[in-house]
This record gives C-alpha cells, sequence and structure tokens, in this order.
C-alpha cells in the first residue's frame, strides 16, 4: 500500500498563518524522509483556519527542501482559472522539480460566494464549462490542440521533460465518470462525503484506461487509543464549529474541546463527524486502512490529519509510516 499526504494548511488557535505554512513546510520534509509518495497542498479562499489560497507558491518552496517526494495541489479549483495559466504554473513546476509534479483539478468554488465572486465571473457557468477547459489543459500538456484551434500557436511555456501528472479530484459518481472519459487518474475525498466511495471508485476504475486511483482519508494517530480520541477533540468542535458559521479563530485546543458545552444535536453532528475518521493506535489505524483498501480495491491512500498540535500532526504520520514500514 502506497500512503501520501493532503495538507490543508490549518492553523490552530494562538497561531499565525505564517506559523501555520511554516508547518507545512517542515511537514513536507518530514514526509520526504519518511517514504510518503506524494504531498498535495489544497486551495481555499478566505476561509478562516485555513492558510494556503495558492498551492503552486508554496509547493515552489516545498520542492526546493524535498528530494523524492511528489509534490501536488489538492486541488486546482479550475473553474476560476484560464487553463493556459495553470499549465504554465505547472509547467513551471515540473521543470524545476523534474519527474515529481502533479496537478490535481477540482471545480469546488473552496470558500463563500462572496470570495468566489471576488475570484472569478459567473462561477456556476464556469463549473458547467469545466469538462472543456479540462480538455484545453490536457492538450496544453500533450501538445494536441487542432490546427484550427485558436490556442494551437501558443505554449505553456517552460516545456518540461516530464509533464505534470493530471488527476482530476472529486466525492460524487460525475467527477469519477469525467475522470474516466478524460482518461486520467482520480482522487475521491472518502473524508468529505457520506456517499458510497467504493461504488464510484469502482465505477471509475471499470469505466478508465488510466485505471488509477487514491482515496483521501482523514487520520489521527496517536501512540495509544486514548491519545489519539483525545487529539480527534480538537479536530471534532472545529467541524461542529464550522456547520455554524463558526471557528474562525482555528483549530481549537483540546482544552477548549473539552471545556465546550455541547448540545443534543452538537453531540450527535460529532457522532457523524467520527464515522468519517480513522482514530487508534498504530496497528488500529493499520488494520482500517486495509480493510478500506479491500472496500475501494485501491493501493494508494491519502491521509489528511488535523490537530491543534503541529507536533502531534508530525508524530502521527511518523507512526503511521513506522507501521507500515514505508522506508
Amino acid at each position: 500500500m502506497k500512503l501520501s499526504i493532503l495538507d490543508q494548511a490549518p492553523i490552530s488557535t494562538g497561531a499565525t498563518p505564517k506559523e501555520a505554512l511554516t508547518a507545512t513546510i517542515e511537514l513536507a520534509k518530514v514526509a520526504d524522509k519518511l517514504g510518503y509518495t506524494r504531498y498535495w497542498v489544497a486551495e481555499h479562499h478566505d476561509l478562516p483556519g485555513l492558510a494556503s489560497p495558492a498551492p503552486d507558491i508554496i509547493l515552489g518552496i516545498i520542492g526546493t527542501q524535498t528530494d523524492t517526494i511528489r509534490i501536488g495541489s489538492g486541488a486546482v479549483l479550475l473553474p476560476h482559472y484560464k487553463a493556459f495559466n495553470i499549465a504554465e504554473r505547472y509547467n513551471m513546476l515540473a521543470t524545476l522539480f523534474p519527474g515529481r509534479v502533479d496537478l490535481g483539478i477540482g471545480r469546488a468554488p473552496g470558500g463563500s460566494a462572496e470570495a468566489t465572486m471576488a475570484l472569478s465571473d459567473n462561477f456556476l457557468e464556469q463549473v458547467r464549462k469545466m469538462p472543456e477547459t479540462l480538455d484545453d489543459l490536457l492538450a496544453f500538456f500533450h501538445h494536441s490542440f487542432q490546427k484550427e484551434h485558436m490556442f494551437s500557436k501558443i505554449k505553456p511555456t517552460p516545456i518540461p521533460e516530464t509533464s505534470p501528472v493530471p488527476w482530476l479530484l472529486g466525492t460524487s459518481e460525475k467527477s469519477a465518470i469525467l475522470a474516466a472519459e478524460k482518461g486520467i487518474a482520480y482522487a475521491f475525498g472518502d473524508f468529505m462525503t457520506d456517499q458510497d466511495g467504493p461504488s464510484i471508485v469502482k465505477k471509475y476504475l471499470k469505466d478508465s484506461h488510466a485505471k488509477q486511483s487514491l482515496i483521501a482519508v482523514s487520520v489521527i494517530c496517536a501512540e495509544t487509543t486514548e491519545e489519539a480520541e483525545k487529539l480527534a477533540l480538537s479536530s471534532q468542535l472545529w467541524k461542529v464549529q464550522q456547520a455554524k458559521g463558526e471557528g474562525k479563530s482555528g483549530v481549537p485546543s483540546i482544552k477548549e474541546a473539552k471545556a465546550f458545552d455541547y448540545s443534543n444535536e452538537e453531540k450527535s453532528m460529532v457522532q457523524d463527524i467520527k464515522k468519517n475518521i480513522i482514530i487508534g493506535n498504530p496497528s488500529e489505524v493499520k488494520h482500517q486502512l486495509e480493510e478500506l483498501q479491500d472496500k475501494y480495491q485501491t493501493d494508494e491512500f491519502m491521509i489528511v490529519t488535523i490537530t491543534h498540535s503541529y507536533e502531534a500532526r508530525r508524530k502521527s504520520y511518523e507512526l503511521i509510516a513506522r507501521e507500515f514500514k514505508l522506508l
């Protein structure tokens, strides 16, 4: 089984965005040494508690401080952009870091309606046109525009020896169908949805020529089950707060989570949240991932871990790497 990391650059209460981004860079260096396959950075806009609106910028820094791990976006929210601009940016990364760059692509707004309006005109129309934009993006990478195409004479320079590898990210059958139609790899966000993920991914694998998939899961690992459960209190409270339009100061501390007075409705929300998080000691985490592997029939999981302590997050990834003997 291959393991990778998805980093949303979370800001903890009491920390600054700079500290969150520094933690992202440091974690990428650790992941490189631990034997993780990929390190992807998410894109969000004006979402309190998340520090990365521009993955390509921080990937440029991560690339210079790592050696072998693949780096990529998780994901570029394509409806906000022109295909040529994204092709240029990721071609530049692929030129600097040959054979190491992934381009994860998504269609979500990644922020509020106001942020979406500030980023792009008529976002819903751009979502509708996304399959065409994706065609343009892939054509720029494959140099395959037909002669009559208006963009056939331009190139998204620099042109790397090895193009970025495109992945489509999604949480629905619609995204799986699109990835299969375009013949590109597919990343399914298990931690973001209650849909029947295994059937969606199996449909992609059945219909796609690429047949490369990974599953993004939320995991919190510690030396003991009790410690992992305690660490998970922070992210559980934060999700409850976000659902209520709160949590703007970032990931709460364990102390804050323990002191929080949950209503019955909020307690029910926590139980639902826990269904989408793997929490446990290293052997328990490994067992649950192996069970998911049987369900999904995939050989790669991408792990997102949210804790208040950046040290606890790093330790979680270290314990998992050691349990799976990644090196």
